[in-house]
């Protein structure tokens, strides 16, 4: 997902100094740490590129997990349809703090899918940690199988370009890096099982299953690096409302099932009850707190 994090309102609710005073501080902690980071998909991903998937990123890097025969990718049902075209622009927010937007388009690209997400961090998250990111995926459109991304970040003082391939006839996958400030280059390649989602495109994949409440899914996903299996469980249904209206939901959680990080993050989405299973809102539990996105628009185009 894209970050634009706005700075107007962004202490809605503090009345006075002495209260935002304590805010800063944890920012500063923050930042130095890279936890903000999470804004642009640096310390977890994408959401965004969707702080849904930048936690499966998390996952990914968190160990290497052999792929069992019950992770897989199923491929899109006849009857589901792409929502080539749109974006969906999410405010986003961290306790007391409007944290800004996020965005994520989807577009078809012959026969695959490309989705694009931009993050570009403003206001008080911009002055202590700078972020313009620029995330590119495309995936197969009749196997769901990621082909590939690519992202230029700017993030803080570091600039890269970073380009992940997967090739299923060699179950590799090709991790290749620049460091755009001293020219220095890093690749990796790495196993990969015969179908994977990536970090940026996931959530797609979510809304493309039959989301029937008691179902459950477990899928591979890699960022190039390392791969991880993440299972999300159909919670229920709820009406939820967020700036962009009162939708009928399915709430979804997901978490790690395997390696070092499994039991040690969370995350939920709310995707519409009805055949578009638009994710309206997701909520991600984390250490250091809460990050929740909330859908504001759909965009068009």
């Amino acid at each position: 997902m894209g970050f634009q994090l706005g700075s107007r309102g962004i202490f809605r609710h503090a009345d006075s100094t002495e209260f935002a005073a304590p805010l800063i501080r944890r920012l500063s902690q923050l930042a130095r740490t890279r936890f903000l980071g999470v804004f642009a998909g640096g310390a977890i991903t994408c959401a965004a590129i969707t702080l849904f998937f930048l936690q499966v990123r998390a996952f990914a890097q968190g160990s290497i997990v052999t792929i069992g025969p019950s992770a897989q990718i199923l491929p899109p049902s006849s009857i589901y349809s792409f929502p080539d075209g749109q974006a969906y622009v999410y405010g986003v927010e961290w306790h007391f703090l409007n944290a800004g937007t996020a965005t994520v388009r989807m577009d078809q690209d012959g026969t695959s899918q490309k989705v694009n997400a931009i993050a570009d961090s403003a206001g008080v998250a911009n002055v202590l940690y700078a972020v313009h990111d620029h995330f590119e995926a495309q995936f197969d459109s009749k196997t769901f199988c990621s082909l590939g991304l690519k992202k230029h970040s700017e993030e803080g003082p570091h600039k890269r370009d970073t380009q992940v391939t997967f090739d299923y006839h060699k179950r590799k996958s090709l991790f290749q890096e620049k460091n755009l400030k001293t020219g220095e280059t890093k690749q990796l390649e790495n196993d990969i099982p015969l179908c994977v989602t990536d970090v940026v495109t996931g959530f797609y994949y979510l809304s493309s299953l039959p989301l029937q409440p008691g179902n459950s899914y477990t899928f591979p996903v890699s960022d190039g690096g390392k791969n991880a299996e993440v299972t999300a469980h159909v919670e229920g249904k709820e009406k939820v409302k967020v700036p962009a209206g009162s939708f009928q939901t399915i709430r979804i959680s997901a978490e790690a099932s395997s390696g070092t990080l499994k039991g040690k993050g969370k995350v939920w989405a709310w995707f519409t009850d009805d055949a578009k299973h638009t994710p309206v809102q997701m909520r991600a539990k984390l250490s250091w707190g809460t990050l929740l996105f909330r859908l504001n628009r759909v965009d068009r185009h």
